[in-house]
């Protein structure tokens, strides 16, 4: 009995798993470490929003943008609406894109609801830091928006 033939295909399947295998890189969130030595100001979360662009990720992954200078809370159905949405209130303009109303905010609030997939939340997270955002917070949040 000839083995050749069993072999080739052998070395044939075991360079197409190996070329077509993702290699896929793990990423990870830099996180600062807590500091425990200070006590950190208790802050409520009309306060946190008072000078923040806040993006709500709700129960269903879908994003509301909000900034203080803004009338209103505006959907953002899709990552790439709330990235233009989250830009456009870092730099103090309208989200509809108009005139600007104010100076930008540096700081951002993300919150997320409990059932929002990391994706979305991670998205949300990136959007800040491509817009330029300086100080970005998350906040868990148990109950939907």
């Amino acid at each position: 009995m000839d083995m050749t033939p069993m072999v080739d295909v052998t070395f044939l399947l075991l360079i197409f798993f190996m070329i077509t295998a993702a290699f896929a890189l793990q990423k990870a969130i830099a996180v600062p470490p807590v500091d425990d030595s200070e006590k950190a100001p208790a802050q409520s979360m009309d306060e946190l929003e008072e000078d923040s662009i806040v993006v709500r990720v709700d129960g269903d992954n879908v994003f509301w943008v909000f900034c203080p200078s803004w009338t209103e809370e505006v959907k953002a159905p899709s990552k790439q609406d709330m990235r233009n949405l989250v830009r456009a209130a870092r730099k103090g303009e309208a989200p509809e894109g108009g005139q600007t109303s104010g100076s930008g905010y540096s700081k951002m609030l993300v919150q997320a609801s409990g059932d929002a997939t990391h994706e979305f939340v991670v998205a949300a997270l990136d959007a800040g830091s491509g817009a330029g955002v300086e100080e970005i917070r998350l906040v868990s949040v148990e109950d939907d928006f």
